[in-house]
């Protein structure tokens, strides 16, 4: 054999003395094989090292065990959550997971769902960048089951797992306006992000509610999701005065950033500024001051989609009814809003 490839299954066969039938029974159906060819196959396989090709049995099947996760920054430890949820439902099923991060960008998310066609995936678990759903075509072009993650399915065809960011929007001002609070601003994050725009909606509902008009919720923009726009913004808050006497963020990662800002310019969190973040990442409870959250089940989440995923393209598929399911949002309260605020 040459020693420049990788040992294959009729080298296998050859150094047992067997067929290759007979070595695919020992690797697939080894009941099916007498203990004495299948010991003689078994030695033939670890002295030739041989690994079965995965992509080749994938071909001769015509099905994968492997799913695809595209998420929108796998910096941030909401979806790491994510991931690990869903590979935890994977690896039951016998599947692993091949995970991508789209950077918040549509045009990255086209490239990679057109690589996880290509690689022909089972199907694929996705939090779309694109609001519209556009790029999820390519999946239904080449026939390959999705579902969305943290996010409804735009189309309306297909199953989806995601949280009430309308209602979490709405729990997080509530909070604010039970403490007092009237003069308030939200980092938004990308509007473009339905999460984004859902939890601003939420919040004016809430302020709606309170007797309070539109303008009592000051909106400060941001390219992305991330502890630098967070810093960004905080800057921006200082530098357009008066400080609002809250501040809600459209997720942890923003709301670190912006306390960041707020504690290098002296002004004190909660006494000052009272501060709310979204998703309860494990680091909202160590930070320099706790951070109160609105709680999303991240881990759930992955686990409840890949749950549904391989349901979908499974034994059973023909059973299979798409479904949306909505999970409930909690909110944690920490230090950054407990304390008294100072007057607006």
């Amino acid at each position: 054999m040459d020693r420049a490839r990788p040992a294959g299954i009729k080298d296998v066969a050859d150094a047992a003395g067997v067929s290759v039938g007979t070595v695919s029974n020992v690797i697939n159906r080894p009941d099916s094989v007498t203990d004495g060819i299948r010991r003689r196959v078994l030695a033939a396989i670890d002295r030739l090292g041989y690994v079965r090709s995965e992509s080749a049995r994938q071909l001769r099947a015509g099905s994968s065990r492997m799913l695809g996760l595209l998420v929108l920054d796998m910096a941030n430890p909401f979806f790491v959550a994510v991931a690990a949820g869903a590979e935890r439902s994977a690896r039951a099923a016998g599947l692993g997971v091949m995970v991508s991060d789209s950077a918040e960008s549509a045009e990255e998310e086209g490239a990679y769902l057109t690589i996880f066609s290509e690689q022909r995936v089972r199907g694929v678990l996705v939090t779309p960048a694109d609001r519209t759903g556009t790029a999820l075509g390519i999946l239904r072009h080449h026939g390959i089951p999705y579902v969305c993650v943290d996010r409804v399915v735009p189309s309306g065809e297909g199953c989806s797992v995601s949280v009430d960011d309308l209602a979490g929007g709405a729990l997080a001002v509530r909070h604010l306006l039970l403490g007092g609070h009237r003069s308030l601003a939200y980092v938004s994050g990308p509007l473009h992000l339905t999460q984004c725009q859902e939890r601003y909606e939420g919040a004016l509902a809430a302020l709606a509610e309170g007797g309070l008009p539109p303008s009592a919720l000051r909106r400060i923009g941001t390219a992305r999701l991330d502890v630098a726009s967070g810093r960004d913004a905080g800057a921006r808050l200082l530098g357009a005065l008066p400080l609002p006497t809250a501040v809600f963020c459209a997720n942890d990662l923003l709301a670190l950033g912006v306390l960041q800002a707020l504690y290098e310019a002296g002004v004190r969190v909660p006494q000052d500024v009272a501060l709310v973040g979204y998703d309860d990442m494990e680091f909202a409870a160590a930070a320099a001051v706790p951070l109160t959250s609105v709680r999303q089940p991240a881990r759930r989440m992955g686990e409840l989609a890949a749950g549904l995923l391989i349901e979908e393209t499974g034994e059973r598929a023909g059973a299979h009814r798409h479904r949306r399911i909505v999970l409930e949002p909690e909110l944690v309260v920490r230090a950054s809003t407990l304390r008294p605020r100072r007057t607006a």
